[in-house]
C-alpha cells in the first residue's frame, strides 16, 4: 500500500527507490505522484525565488584601489527535468539558506575575479556592463548546480580612501572649466548672432513694413470693394428677407384663417352638441318628468274613476243585496204576518169575543204609549185646584171614559168584562 502525495507549483517532488532495488527517480511540479510505503521515498524542494545580495570587500581593481561593491541577485532552482536532477543532487534535503549560502559564495567569488580586471572608473560609470559580465562568468558555475541567475544588478559601489570623491571633484572641476568656457564662447557669438540678428531684423522689417504698406493699401481696396458688394448683397437680401417675409406673412395669415375657420367649426360642433345636450338635459330634467307627473296624474284619475266605478258597482250591489235581504225579509215578515194574522183570525173565529177582547187588551199598552208620547216630553205636571178630593175624581172620571173610547175604536165593549167594570166602578 501506499499513498497519494501532492505538491504547488512552487514545489517540485521527488519520488525515489520503488520496487525490486529501482534506482528511477521521478519529478514532479505542481501535481502528484503515487509513493509506496517503505520502498520509496519522497523529498520535496522549493522552486521559489532567492533574493541574494553578494558584497565584496576591500577588493583590489586593476589600479590597485580598493573598493567594496555590493549587489542583488534573483536566482532559482531551475524546473528542466535534467537541470532540476542537478539541483536535487546538489540540494535536495538542505534548508533554503544553506542553499542561499551555497550560491552566494559562488556569485561572491566570480564577483571578486571581475573587479580585479576592470578599474574603478569602467565599474562605476558602466555598472549595467559590469553586472552583465557578472551574470555571464558566474551563470555556467551556478546552472551546472541546476541554478538560474534571473537578475543581477550592482547596487552600491565606494571605497575608504575618497578615491571616487576625488574622481568625482576632478571630474566637476573639468566640467565647470568647459562649461565656463563654453557659457563666455556662447555669450560672444549670441552678441555676433545678435547684432547680424538686428541687421537681418531691420531688413526684414523695412521689407516686411513696404510688404505691409501694400497689403494695407490692396487691403483698402479690397475692402471697398468687399463693402460695395456686401452692401448690395445686403439690400438684396434684405428686399428678399422682406418679401420672404412678407410670402410668409401671408401663409401664416392663410394658416390663421384656416385655423380660425377649424376653431369655428369646432365651436358650431360643440355649440350643436351643447344644443343637443341642453335638449336632452331639458327633456331628462323637465319634459320626462313632466310627462312622468302627466302620466302618474292621468293613473291616479284613472285608478280614482275606476276606484269610483268600482266603488259605485260595490255600492249598488250592496244596495242591490241589502234591497233584496229587505225584500226578503219584508216578504218574510210579511208571510210570518199575514200567517200570524191568519192563525189570529182563525183563533179569532174559534174564540170569538174572548179573542178580540185580548186582542184589546194587548193593544192597550201600546196605545197607552202612544197617547202618553207628548207627556214625556213633560218635565212635570201640575194641576191646579184647591180640593185633594177633586183629583181624585178627575183620575175616576178617566178611567170611566176609558171604555167608552176602546169601544168606539174597536167595537168592543170593556164594561162587560168584570174585572174591567170593578175598575171603572169601583162602587159596584
Amino acid at each position: 500500500m501506499g499513498n497519494c502525495h501532492t505538491v504547488g507549483p512552487n514545489e517540485a517532488l521527488v519520488v525515489s527507490g520503488g520496487c525490486c532495488g529501482s534506482d528511477e527517480k521521478s519529478y514532479t511540479v505542481g501535481g502528484w505522484a503515487w509513493a509506496w510505503w517503505l520502498i520509496t521515498d519522497i523529498q520535496k524542494i522549493t522552486l521559489e525565488i532567492m533574493t541574494l545580495q553578494p558584497k565584496c570587500e576591500d577588493v583590489e581593481t586593476a589600479e590597485g584601489v580598493a573598493i567594496t561593491v555590493t549587489g542583488v541577485a534573483q536566482v532559482k532552482v531551475m524546473t528542466d527535468k535534467e537541470l532540476l536532477g542537478y539541483a536535487c543532487e546538489q540540494f535536495l534535503g538542505k534548508t533554503v539558506a544553506e542553499i542561499k549560502s551555497v550560491i552566494l559564495q559562488t556569485l561572491e567569488g566570480h564577483l571578486r575575479s571581475i573587479l580585479g580586471t576592470l578599474t574603478v572608473e569602467q565599474i562605476y560609470q558602466d555598472r549595467d556592463q559590469f553586472a552583465k559580465l557578472v551574470r555571464e562568468v558566474a551563470a555556467p558555475d551556478v546552472g551546472r548546480m541546476g541554478i538560474e541567475i534571473l537578475s543581477f544588478t550592482i547596487k552600491d559601489v565606494y571605497d575608504k580612501v575618497d578615491y571616487l570623491s576625488s574622481l568625482g571633484k576632478s571630474q566637476t572641476a573639468a566640467v565647470q572649466r568647459d562649461a565656463d568656457i563654453g557659457v563666455a564662447e556662447a555669450e560672444r557669438d549670441a552678441g555676433i548672432r545678435e547684432a547680424e540678428c538686428k541687421k537681418e531684423m531691420m531688413d526684414v522689417k523695412f521689407q516686411a513694413d513696404t510688404r505691409m504698406a501694400d497689403s494695407k493699401r490692396e487691403l483698402e481696396m479690397q475692402k471697398a470693394a468687399f463693402n460695395q458688394e456686401v452692401n448690395t448683397k445686403k439690400a438684396e437680401a434684405q428686399l428678399a428677407y422682406e418679401l420672404q417675409a412678407a410670402k410668409e406673412q401671408q401663409k401664416i395669415r392663410l394658416e390663421e384663417i384656416e385655423i380660425e375657420v377649424v376653431q369655428r367649426k369646432k365651436q358650431i360642433s360643440i355649440e350643436e352638441k351643447e344644443i343637443l345636450r341642453t335638449d336632452k338635459e331639458l327633456i331628462a330634467t323637465v319634459r320626462r318628468p313632466a310627462e312622468a307627473e302627466a302620466y302618474k296624474m292621468q293613473q291616479i284619475a284613472e285608478a280614482k274613476k275606476i276606484k269610483k266605478v268600482l266603488t259605485a258597482q260595490a255600492e249598488a250591489e250592496k244596495i242591490k243585496r241589502i234591497g233584496e235581504a229587505e225584500a226578503g225579509s219584508i216578504e218574510a215578515v210579511g208571510k210570518a204576518e199575514a200567517e200570524k194574522m191568519r192563525l189570529k183570525a182563525e183563533s179569532y173565529q174559534q174564540y170569538g169575543e174572548a179573542a178580540k177582547t185580548a186582542l184589546v187588551l194587548e193593544a192597550l199598552p201600546k196605545i197607552a204609549g202612544k197617547v202618553a208620547a207628548p207627556l214625556s216630553r213633560t218635565n212635570e205636571i201640575v194641576i191646579l185646584s184647591g180640593d185633594g178630593g177633586r183629583v181624585t175624581g178627575e183620575v175616576n172620571r178617566l178611567l170611566a171614559e176609558l171604555p167608552v173610547s176602546v169601544n168606539a175604536l174597536t167595537g168592543v165593549d170593556l164594561s162587560k168584562i168584570p174585572l174591567l167594570q170593578k175598575m171603572t166602578n169601583p162602587q159596584a
